[in-house]
């Protein structure tokens, strides 16, 4: 297992300067001057969910369109939108395709802007068949704000355009426990992140955080155990704290829709990943809870449970199967002399023999220290053979 990906400081330096506390996000421009919470709040989820149908549109990355839901988020901590006395307020959908404009640029996924202006007119109008005119008096009218309103985006923001979207540090670590190919846990954990767009959470936890939290509702939900490293859980190993990570999951549930009702109205359409996440966080330890196992501690798999344990051993089995394939391509330009070939027969035990029937599920701590052993002393019969 690589070492884990540590944040880069310059970025979390960056980032921390746009994490408010929840407090704070009560005390935003637009309800300091008359809007209420829930009307805010709405407002955001309305102007995130135009960026995001715009993006699909144009077809463009996910991580574009996270970019440009942070680009939004922060606007609305210093600007509000309330109309004041000769100052009209930006509204959310030319808000939000501003931001989506600018994200296209920061990451790279640039669209024509005919392309863009043709689909903030279809979403905004909700027909995706509109025909636009080019030479129409919408088309420049969507076209002039948005062009105008890109600098007044840059100013708030102070051109802080540097972003490590939350996606990208979720799949790394996804990678980092060779689980990514685990598509009930990677479809939760993506969809996690995806719906924290819809909210706040962009403000209230750095994006790593943010990653780390999604691992954990997946793992949860799916009842993934990811390995210790060095006896650190695995939270800590990517250099996130517990307090953080659950307050994010639980900032996820609070602010979820309730899955849609039956027909009769009597039970739910369909259950998320967010039914019951919420965890109430004392800091106490297991210990303290007379033997009852915390939920966070369920995503963990402590080094003595790690020996034997599919993923560990699948680790291993991949590691020697790579090894023995190397080997057996450098014995092909060797002579088959007598000594060569005793040499090979020796290596040839492979270190799923030395596993309990060929189980990774069976094997003990005792096997798999023969397996390096064994290792080891075939590399450097190999070196004498070679010289």
């Amino acid at each position: 297992m690589a070492r884990a990906k540590s944040p880069n400081r310059v970025l979390a330096e960056a980032e921390e300067q746009w994490i408010f506390d929840e407090e704070e996000l009560t005390r935003t421009p637009s309800i300091q001057d008359g809007m209420s919470i829930e009307k805010e709040k709405e407002l955001r989820a309305k102007g995130i969910n135009f960026i995001r149908q715009v993006g699909i549109m144009l077809k463009l990355p996910e991580l574009t369109l996270s970019t440009g839901a942070i680009f939004f988020n922060r606007y609305l901590m210093r600007h509000s939108l309330v109309d004041k006395p000769g100052i009209k307020a930006l509204h959310h959908y030319t808000l939000g395709a501003t931001c989506l404009f600018l994200a296209t640029k920061v990451e790279e996924s640039c669209r024509k802007m005919k392309d863009i202006v043709i689909a903030c007119c279809r979403v905004a109008q909700k027909n995706p068949n509109l025909v636009i005119d080019e030479q129409s008096k919408d088309f420049w009218k969507w076209r002039d704000t948005i062009l105008f309103n890109e600098d007044v985006l840059l100013e708030t923001v102070v051109f802080d355009l540097t972003i490590e979207a939350p996606h990208k540090q979720l799949f790394e670590m996804l990678k980092y426990y060779r689980v990514e190919h685990n598509k009930q846990l990677r479809n939760a954990a993506w969809a996690f992140v995806t719906d924290s767009n819809m909210t706040q959470l962009c403000l209230l936890c750095n994006s790593r955080t943010i990653a780390a939290a999604a691992l954990y509702a997946g793992a949860r939900f799916y009842d993934v155990q990811l390995p210790d490293t060095h006896n650190r859980p695995w939270w800590s190993e990517q250099g996130v704290r517990l307090k953080d990570m659950v307050k994010a999951a639980n900032y996820m549930c609070q602010n979820y829709e309730a899955p849609p009702q039956k027909g009769d109205g009597t039970g739910t359409g369909g259950q998320s990943i967010y039914v019951g996440l919420f965890t109430e966080f004392g800091g106490s330890s297991p210990a303290d809870q007379e033997g009852e196992e915390l939920p966070w501690e369920k995503t963990r798999l402590r080094n003595e449970q790690a020996i034997g344990s599919p993923l560990v051993a699948g680790q291993i089995e991949d590691r020697s199967r790579r090894g023995s394939l190397g080997s057996q391509s450098s014995k092909r330009g060797r002579d088959t002399s007598p000594g060569n070939q005793n040499a090979s027969k020796r290596r040839r035990i492979s270190p799923e023999k030395s596993l309990a029937n060929g189980d990774p599920a069976k094997s003990n701590g005792k096997n798999l220290r023969d397996v390096e052993v064994q290792e080891k002393e075939d590399a450097s019969e190999e070196g004498e053979v070679e010289e």
